[in-house]
């Protein structure tokens, strides 16, 4: 297996960390209807997610294949291409994230995506409030999960 490096993402990984959040969305979320094309998915990750939030890519020799985001106290972005989950990369984000808010932090995941929900909880995080997505662009039910030390 390809060694895989975690570091701050850069301007210049934008577009590749665009991709791999459409890729994975499409794969874990085939139900979600989308609210914005692909290109403007990669113009928010151009314009806002990577120089305005705590952006990190997960990187192998060939590419990019994990993107996390922390914005404030929430996990807000963690995608891995869809080759890629299962191989430990998603628990090293996530311990990453870990170090980088260790009093604790929030997420959303979307009620469908039982395998976030999964993943989520192996790692100690609760659900702690459910909706029926009317307040997410999507209109998708979703859960809120908080890790606590």
């Amino acid at each position: 297996m390809s060694r895989v490096a975690l570091r701050r993402a850069v301007a210049a990984d934008a577009g590749a960390a665009a991709d791999v959040w459409l890729r994975s969305f499409a794969a874990a979320l085939p139900t979600v209807v989308r609210p914005r094309s692909d290109d403007e998915v990669r113009d928010y990750f151009r314009d806002v997610v990577v120089p305005l939030r705590e952006t990190w890519v997960a990187e192998t020799t060939q590419g990019l294949i994990g993107v996390m985001v922390l914005h404030g106290d929430e996990l807000s972005q963690l995608y891995l291409d869809p080759d890629w989950r299962g191989r430990g990369v998603g628990d090293r984000l996530l311990d990453l994230a870990r170090q980088r808010r260790p009093h604790g932090m929030t997420l959303w995941t979307f009620q469908v995506n039982t395998p976030a929900h999964r993943f989520y909880e192996r790692h100690g995080f609760v659900a702690v409030e459910r909706t029926d997505g009317s307040g997410n662009e999507e209109g998708e039910p979703d859960v809120r999960y908080e890790w606590r030390p």
